[in-house]
């Protein structure tokens, strides 16, 4: 008998096995298909630039995306990317809050976090241009066929090549930190680090605006400055608090926004073409950064004092280190560790409550918490945030032929003077990187805390709160 039951266990064990290896090269053949569908899209793209441009000396498609090179010595190209990232999620929702005027304490829904085109390159020497075009949080609360735009329109000249280049137009050369604009396709964690995009979609476009930048490399001294026109604070979607005590966005014209942000690089220089910086290299360069940056704008905060009306500037300040280091190169293993300290003075009482693509659309005034509907939660406000990421690349190919897998942790520690307690939110997760960030999995918990309801006083937490996060990314 015992004989019998290990001849069953061992025929049990194989068909798993079976069935493991069936999974295993299924998902390998849904891949290699979509990578076909994308890439015989992107060569019709190319087919359609070289009608319209010339002859194409050649084509190559590698890591950095798919090049159309114009020249015999490939000095002059375009070159396309794309990207896409699917959210399957489960989230607690706060306090009171509904959807479509309907009490749901949770939600699971399904979204397009990102979907981005891009187009770059150089038509002639010494010239850069960069379109960017694409989507953000489409969930089931959108509305239908509208929503993508552009992210990006630039056009640059290198004065001196590396050390000084000037562009301008719709353009993300900003500061005051690393991920004051992020390089979606490569973050380590499941999403940005919002409160470092600290004017996102209040008096910018998806934290870009129209303006003109300086940028370059001189040794391992690199830097970026701008001067940007911010838009109106009345086309901003939701709308900022109105006046009041405590400090708001000023629906006054607005002046000029003066960005920076400079770093040093001790081992090797980071690629600045596009603005959106890295959030990991997955071992592939040696990368240990310090920087520094700002953000002011005149008279960009208004608030009420009796019955005067006072304005008061925006001033960001950050500093932040960065490294991605490779540990055993013929393992592959690496690590990837970022820390940041922002200093913002946005004036007295300002907080915004955010949630990305929050997932309910209204609260009971009477049950709600301060955080407001569905996953939302003090993201930034008058004060200082403290904020760490690090994630540890596994060898290579330690999943086979299915990958590897790269977990992380992020923390945030927001200290606003419109609260009592500080916001601690923290993020647990794994990367399965199916074929580096070009097909990705990301398995996320979010953990964020619940704030009173107490117009009197600052608000206490009272509760946490929890999301579930799995995100599909395919890159190009």
């Amino acid at each position: 008998m015992l004989i019998n039951l290990r001849r069953a266990h061992g025929s049990v064990k194989s068909k798993c096995w079976d069935d493991l290896k069936v999974f295993t090269n299924l998902r390998s053949l849904v891949t290699m298909v979509i990578f076909e569908r994308i890439k015989a899209f992107l060569l019709l793209a190319v087919a359609s630039i070289c009608f319209f441009t010339g002859h194409a000396q050649k084509l190559g498609l590698n890591k950095d995306g798919l090049f159309f090179y114009l020249n015999e010595d490939s000095s002059l190209y375009i070159k396309l990317n794309f990207v896409a990232q699917v959210w399957v999620r489960y989230t607690e929702n706060n306090p009171g809050s509904t959807i479509q005027g309907v009490p749901t304490n949770s939600v699971f829904d399904i979204g397009i976090r990102r979907t981005r085109m891009v187009m770059s390159g150089k038509f002639a020497p010494r010239t850069f241009f960069f379109l960017q075009f694409g989507q953000n949080s489409l969930t089931y609360l959108s509305p239908r066929k509208s929503g993508a735009f552009f992210h990006d329109i630039t056009i640059e000249y290198q004065i001196m090549p590396k050390a000084f280049h000037l562009g301008g137009g719709l353009m993300g050369w900003d500061g005051p930190s690393r991920y004051s604009n992020s390089g979606v396709s490569s973050i380590l964690g499941v999403d940005v680090p919002s409160f470092e995009e600290a004017t996102n979609d209040i008096n910018d476009q998806n934290v870009r605006k129209l303006g003109i930048f300086a940028k370059g490399t001189i040794g391992k001294v690199e830097y970026r400055f701008s001067v940007g026109k911010p838009f109106v604070i009345q086309t901003a979607n939701p709308l900022p608090d109105p006046i009041s005590k405590f400090s708001t966005y000023s629906t006054s014209p607005p002046k000029p926004a003066l960005q920076s942000y400079v770093r040093y690089q001790f081992f090797e220089n980071e690629n600045m073409q596009e603005a959106g910086t890295a959030g990991t290299y997955l071992g592939t360069k040696k990368v240990l950064n310090i920087g520094l940056g700002t953000n002011f704008q005149k008279d960009a905060m208004y608030h009420t004092a009796g019955s005067d009306t006072v304005h008061t500037n925006l001033v960001l300040l950050a500093a932040d280190a960065f490294a991605d280091l490779p540990i055993n190169k013929s393992k592959g293993d690496a690590i990837t560790l970022y820390l940041s300290y922002c200093k913002y003075d946005f004036g007295d009482g300002y907080i915004k409550m955010s949630g990305a693509m929050n997932p309910a659309n209204g609260v009971i005034l009477t049950e709600a918490s301060f955080n407001g509907p569905g996953n939302a939660y003090p993201q930034l406000g008058n004060g200082s945030v403290v904020y760490f990421q690090g994630g540890y690349l596994l060898r290579k190919n330690l999943l086979g032929k299915a990958g590897t897998l790269q977990p992380y942790v992020d923390l945030t520690y927001g200290k606003f003077d419109r609260l009592n307690d500080p916001a601690n939110v923290w993020d647990l997760g794994v990367n399965w990187l199916i074929t580096g960030k070009r097909v990705k999995l990301t398995f996320d918990y979010q953990n964020r805390p619940i704030y009173a309801l107490d117009p009197l006083s600052k608000p206490d937490i009272i509760s946490r709160k929890g999301q579930w996060i799995c995100q599909f990314q395919l890159a190009l």
